[in-house]
């Protein structure tokens, strides 16, 4: 990246937007190494403009291309339970699906663009949606840089226990959200 000088938040922009769309490279590896390079707030900045553009366009591409096109890249399990949680129980959960790290959101992009959501609505569930993971691998990255491995052992600590608290009550998680949403 230093190679590229004051080019070089352009490329990682373009490398964030490109792994969203080629969705089996790992976000968490290059949300990561954006805090690594570029600090917490510049590496948080950059990769929210790449995440967000790569899901507009992500999205845009589920529009485009419709149904027939986003099955044949999205496992058939997977867009049935999309579609099941997207109509059971709507924007709020696309919301909080944004927040869960992990969770498939590249794929989820392209569906949505086979839905009836507005893209504003879209771009503002997105945008929101990634900031807390976004900043919490930004900070990781910038930690390790300075060598603050008690800090990046801190925030691994509680991102995986908050990861394996939201698989272990994704049952009840589910069901409240259900009621909270009147269904």
């Amino acid at each position: 990246m230093a190679s590229f000088g004051r080019g070089a938040p352009v490329i990682f922009i373009l490398i964030q937007i490109l792994q969203v769309i080629f969705a089996p490279i790992p976000g968490e590896a290059t949300g990561f190494i954006g805090g690594f390079l570029f600090g917490t707030g510049k590496g948080f900045l950059y990769s929210s403009i790449g995440l967000t553009a790569g899901s507009w366009i992500n999205f845009s591409i589920g529009r485009f291309l419709g149904t027939r096109y986003v099955r044949k890249l999205i496992p058939e399990a997977k867009l049935d339970r999309m579609d099941k949680m997207v109509r059971r129980q709507g924007t709020i959960v696309l919301f909080i699906l944004f927040v869960i790290p992990g969770f498939p959101k590249d794929y989820l992009c392209l569906f949505l663009g086979l839905s009836t959501l507005p893209l504003k609505v879209f771009l503002i569930i997105v945008g929101i949606g990634r900031m807390p993971g976004t900043l919490l691998l930004s900070l990781q990255g910038a930690y390790v840089f300075e060598h603050r491995y008690g800090l990046f052992a801190l925030i691994m600590g509680f991102c995986l226990v908050m990861i394996l608290f939201a698989y272990k009550y994704r049952q009840p998680l589910y069901r409240w959200l259900e009621k909270y949403n009147g269904k």
